[in-house]
């Protein structure tokens, strides 16, 4: 009778254990369903809100603004473009003339010259001073087939047209840009004082 009567009171209490677990699991689905529910039917919490004015202003910043394009001149290396100038100009300021020259010219209109890699900015003032354009010039790279050879550290730049000839450009080896620049500027001495003694030649 202990036996069966210990065994009997054993069965019960796993049986009452099991219902309990059933009970309590059904009642979290309950629960858990009825949350999902609640949560759907609530409306947008603040945090909602404040997350999508972030989307929102984040798409804003990465729209194309054609201002921006407006302000920002490209010219490239040892290449000239014409800009045109607003009316009431007195002065006109280069923030780095190693990197860009300009040229007035008649009609409004000036030349900006590409002089050396990198960005600079140009102010034209009117008489009072106060400040009727402001732009920045980038200069890039040499247009047109170019070939860069490197020899270890050195660099020495040719422009292939089709034929491959020696080019002056920024950021050569010393030596290459002198030697370079030497042979240019001897040609272009040699070719006016040609020029001027086909000038000063008496007519016969």
């Amino acid at each position: 009778m202990n036996t069966l009567h210990l065994h009997f009171i054993h069965q019960f209490e796993v049986k009452s254990a099991l219902a309990g677990c059933v009970d309590v699991l059904t009642r979290r689905e309950i629960k858990s369903s009825g949350d999902a529910v609640m949560m759907a039917s609530r409306p947008p919490t603040r945090i909602a809100r404040l997350g999508a004015a972030v989307l929102l202003a984040a798409a804003m910043l990465l729209l194309p603004r054609p201002g921006l394009a407006r302000d920002t001149l490209e010219v490239a290396l040892d290449q000239a473009t014409l800009m045109k100038l607003p009316e009431k100009v007195s002065t006109i300021v280069v923030g780095n003339p190693l990197i860009a020259d300009i040229a007035v010219q008649s009609g409004g209109l000036i030349v900006v010259t590409g002089k050396g890699f990198g960005t600079t900015n140009l102010i034209a003032l009117d008489r009072a001073g106060a400040v009727l354009l402001e732009r920045s010039i980038v200069v890039r790279g040499p247009s047109g087939p170019t070939v860069q050879v490197y020899r270890g550290v050195n660099r020495e730049t040719y422009s292939c047209t089709p034929d491959c000839e020696r080019r002056i450009t920024l950021g050569d080896s010393a030596d290459y840009f002198t030697a370079t620049i030497t042979q240019s500027d001897a040609r272009n001495g040699a070719a006016s004082s040609s020029g001027s003694a086909a000038t000063k030649a008496p007519a016969r």
